[in-house]
This record gives structure tokens, C-alpha cells and sequence, in this order.
């Protein structure tokens, strides 16, 4: 931190991305604020077993992990707010973050505020998460071998979703509450193509239903007759989308119509120079967390570069990427 109060680097968000860009900014010596909500971690503390991220032969408990990432960044001296912002004035620098009446002033941010999945809302969704609800098929389905599952949503990600699954369930139903798909054609077409998977439509999943362990049947009801009926599944994939969490940052920063940010192709940088997006805030195609981790290192060599040429080391800013990228 500078005399004056004002940081090099503000990191808003604690997950995959926002501890990655921490560990990075802080063994740059920029000594960064992790300001990373008070529901820290991201969609990997609603996870289970992570099976697919490179380390972790034996597979790792999603919030372990995150404690884990969380502490790396620690030993190198990312401090950390462990609370919500509420508000950000990016008009000028040094940029202005507000966590209640709290001020925080930084020359650099880096966004990696993540994606929510969109929930269902219905009974026995939220106690079954990570025992049987899941949001993440690359995630989960090697979890699902010869089983049968019910994936629900009507878009691509939901035919994307039930196919994939097809490589390791027995059987794949398709939930959809009307009788016609947002898909694209060529998507719901390999998808009716495909033996292992079914569809019922005009239906909505009512109820999740399980025991102290896993669930075992979701209770669905029809939308033409409003009619009950249990169906078995041993695991319950919801791919009705994702919502980006930059309410925040709208009428200051570049976003698509859905709300992702928007940054410079090849690089973190948003229409605001200091400020970068990093992770799920702008990815909404592979949503992974070795790709957000991927990011977060992108915005903290991003936020250095940018900082090395203002305090006038253009050199320093030149090579240090290099020389990080020798270390890993």
C-alpha cells in the first residue's frame, strides 16, 4: 500500500479466478486486497468431490480446495475482506471500492466476481446439492456410471449436458416444461438420436427426493394438467443457465446482452484502463475452474504490466509474464 492509503490491486471476488489473480499480484510484491465476499469460494463450495483439476490425483472437496487457494495466496501476503462490496466508482483512479461505509482505493482491479447457477427453487434442491443436484456435467458425470439421470432445461447447454452424460449413465432423461426447446435444431436432433437418452415434456420438477445420502426419485408435475408422478433418477443435472454476477459494474463497464463483461480479445482488459475481468464474470462457454484459474493468472500479469508502465518501468512490464511463465 502506497502513503497515501491507495493499493496497487484490488481483487473483487474469492474464487478460482480472484485467488489466482491474489497469488499472482502478491509474489509480484503488489500486495493486493482480496475483497471476496462474504460467500467466499465460489460454486466450488457447493461441490463435491473435484476429480478433474491437475494436482489432485486422488480427487479434492471443492471447498478444500478453495481453502487451499485461498491460503497460497495468504503465505505471499494477499490480505483479505471477507465481506460483500456494495459499491464501485471506476470513473477515474485511483478506483473506489465501498464495502458498507468502508472506502478501499486501488490503481488496478481485477473483476472475478463468477457465475450463479441458475436454481430450480423447488423442495429438496438446496439439500441435496452436491448429493445428488448438480449444475456441471464435465464436473460430475464420471460420478454417475450406469445410473440413471435427469438433466432439466430446454437450451444447448442442456443437450450438451444430457450428451455428455450418455459417455456414463445408463439412461439420460430430459426434463423440459414446454413441448418445443430453445435448442438450436442440431442440437435436440443428436440429442433424439442418441439411445440412452429420453424426454418428458410439458413437465417441471417439483420435488427432489432422497435419503440421508443421495437422492433417489425427482417428483414431477405436468404443465398441460398439473398431474404428479415420481420418477427414479440417482442424480439431478439443472442446465436452465447461468447468471453473471456484475450488477455491479453494468453502467460502468462493456457487457453482452447477458450481462458478461466484455474484455480485448487476448488479453483481461475491460473498456477501462486499470480495470481487468477475469473467470466466470466473462466466460460463458467453458465455466471450468482450471479455466478461471487460467484467467485470474492472465488479469494479475495484465494488472502488473499496466502498473509497471505507469510507475515508469516499461521494461519490468515487458518481462515479467516471461519470467513468471520460466518459474511455473
Amino acid at each position: 500500500m502506497e502513503e497515501n492509503g491507495v493499493r496497487d490491486v484490488i481483487v473483487i471476488g474469492g474464487g478460482p479466478a480472484g485467488y489466482t489473480a491474489a497469488l499472482y499480484a502478491a509474489r509480484a510484491n503488489l500486495h493486493p486486497l482480496v475483497i471476496e465476499g462474504f460467500q467466499w469460494g465460489g460454486q466450488l463450495m457447493i461441490t463435491s468431490d473435484v476429480e478433474n483439476y491437475p494436482g489432485y490425483p486422488d480427487g479434492v472437496l471443492g471447498p478444500t480446495m478453495m481453502e487451499e487457494f485461498r491460503r497460497q495466496a495468504g503465505r505471499f501476503g494477499a490480505e483479505f475482506v471477507t465481506d460483500d462490496v456494495t459499491r464501485v466508482d471506476l470513473s477515474e483512479r485511483p478506483f473506489k471500492v465501498w464495502v458498507g461505509d468502508e472506502l478501499y482505493t486501488a490503481e488496478a482491479v481485477i473483476v472475478a466476481t463468477g457465475a450463479s447457477a441458475r436454481k430450480l427453487g423447488v423442495r429438496g434442491e438446496r439439500e441435496y446439492q452436491g448429493r445428488g443436484v448438480t449444475y456441471c456435467a464435465v464436473c460430475d458425470a464420471a460420478f454417475y456410471p450406469d445410473k440413471d439421470v435427469v438433466v432439466v432445461g430446454g437450451g444447448d447447454s442442456a443437450m450438451e449436458e444430457a450428451l455428455f452424460l450418455t459417455k456414463f449413465a445408463r439412461k439420460v432423461t430430459i426434463v423440459h416444461r414446454r413441448d418445443e426447446f430453445r435448442a438450436s435444431p442440431i442440437m435436440v436432433d443428436r440429442a433424439r438420436a442418441n439411445d440412452k437418452i429420453e424426454f418428458v415434456l410439458n413437465a417441471v420438477v417439483e420435488d427432489v427426493v432422497g435419503d440421508e445420502r443421495s437422492i433417489n426419485e425427482v417428483r414431477l408435475r405436468s404443465t398441460v394438467d398439473d398431474s404428479t408422478w415420481e420418477l427414479p433418477a440417482d442424480g439431478l443435472f439443472v442446465a436452465i443457465g447461468h447468471d453473471p454476477n456484475t450488477s455491479l459494474f453494468l453502467d460502468q463497464l462493456d457487457h453482452d446482452e447477458a450481462g458478461y463483461l466484455v474484455t480485448e480479445p487476448g488479453s483481461t482488459r475491460t473498456n477501462v484502463e486499470g480495470v481487468f475481468a477475469v473467470g466466470d464474470v466473462v466466460d460463458h462457454t467453458y465455466r471450468q475452474a482450471i479455466t478461471a484459474a487460467g484467467s485470474g493468472c492472465m488479469g494479475a500479469l495484465d494488472a502488473e504490466r499496466f502498473l509497471s508502465e505507469r510507475h515508469g518501468h516499461p521494461e519490468a512490464a515487458l518481462t515479467a509474464p516471461r519470467a513468471e511463465a520460466a518459474e511455473v
